[in-house]
């Protein structure tokens, strides 16, 4: 299997997919990436739980209207269709 240049397997840490991804992202750098603003000032983009429409403005957010978490990892951060959801129901610890 490839590596992504950052000791993660391919399609892993930060090209993971899905709640993987979401999750790698919250805990990167001990936590402290989650709230980090993504430059230019975020990625527009429709909830992947319930469709409304807001503006990922740090790595990991939720959907102000239901509260599903997405995450977007700093190398993949320029395209709003790399964002990931975790699912349903998933609430950041």
């Amino acid at each position: 299997m490839g590596q992504c240049g950052c000791g993660h397997a391919a399609g892993a840490g930060p090209f993971a997919e899905g709640r993987e991804l979401v999750e790698f992202v919250a805990a990167a750098h001990g936590g402290s990436l989650r709230t980090r603003e993504i430059p230019g000032g975020g990625l527009p983009t429709a909830c992947q739980g319930c469709g409304s429409g807001f503006t990922l403005t740090t790595f990991v957010a939720s959907c102000p209207a239901c509260g599903g978490v997405h995450a977007v990892s700093p190398p993949r951060c320029d395209d709003p269709a790399n964002i990931q959801f975790a699912g349903a129901g998933f609430r950041l610890s």
